[in-house]
């Protein structure tokens, strides 16, 4: 009777530790599903600064219709990309072809000048910021849940229901490069 109990005791504890191990990948995996989603409210803010930004430069510098193109294009990617992969390489893409846009502008001092221009700028700027921030959450998060699906005793209760996440990584090599800076 003593042997029964014993085991029944320990089947509970056992079932408590099971259930409370799951809960928390669960919730590892929902904290990566809602990062993302801040990731993804950021990009859609972007997203929607940069026509007004576009337009703007384009009244100052109208010939410079390739790197204007390449931003439109860039944007248009992040939209149309289907699965967090495909938004994070054409986020970096679209990260790029900003930069390339505020390095024209630097050409045009009544641009520059404009208070319009400056105030988008400023909020591209914030926006980066944010996003740059989220992904770094984002990180954080799929670390949290990839280590509680890969560690004992989570890896028992993950089995292979349970897949790793793959978190932002830089895709444009230059960005590794330090920058050359001449005075």
């Amino acid at each position: 009777m003593a042997i029964l109990l014993a085991v029944a005791a320990l089947a509970v504890v056992v079932g408590v530790a099971w259930v409370s191990i799951n809960n928390g990948i669960v919730t590892k995996y929902n904290r990566c599903d809602n990062a993302w989603q801040t990731i993804d409210a950021q990009l859609q803010r972007r997203n929607d600064l940069i026509p007004n930004l576009v337009e703007t430069v384009k009244g100052y510098a109208s010939h410079e219709s390739e790197t204007l193109q390449a931003v439109t294009q860039a944007r248009a990617a992040v939209a149309g990309a289907a699965t967090p992969e495909q938004k994070m390489a054409a986020s970096s893409e679209l990260s790029s072809a900003i930069s390339r846009l505020l390095v024209v502008a630097e050409a045009y001092p009544e641009l520059k000048a404009n208070a319009n221009f400056q105030q988008l700028q400023a909020d591209l700027t914030d926006t980066e910021n944010r996003i740059s921030y989220a992904r770094m959450s984002y990180n954080d998060c799929v670390l949290e849940y990839n280590n509680a699906i890969t560690t004992f005793p989570g890896n028992l209760v993950a089995g292979s229901r349970y897949q790793r996440r793959q978190g932002f990584v830089v895709t444009d090599e230059s960005a590794r490069q330090a920058p050359q800076v001449k005075f």
